[in-house]
């Protein structure tokens, strides 16, 4: 490798946004997430609805006709 060229490679912190900290190495000291294997509804087995802006609720204004 050439010397000088290359991004310092240290300790680094993922922080999620439930509060969870996870210690790794990166060349920024801290990556922030919105979720992490903490929370996420794969290994939680719990359904956490994220919305961002109401997307949620104006895709239920739209389709709630088709379900009738």
């Amino acid at each position: 490798m050439k010397q000088g060229i290359h991004p310092e490679y240290g300790e680094a912190t993922i922080v999620c946004s439930c509060g969870n900290r996870i210690p790794t190495k990166s060349t920024t000291p801290e990556i922030h997430v919105e979720i992490c294997s903490t929370c996420h509804p794969f290994y939680t087995g719990k359904q956490r609805l994220v919305d961002t802006a109401g997307r949620v609720e104006r895709f239920k204004r739209k389709y709630a006709k088709t379900a009738e």
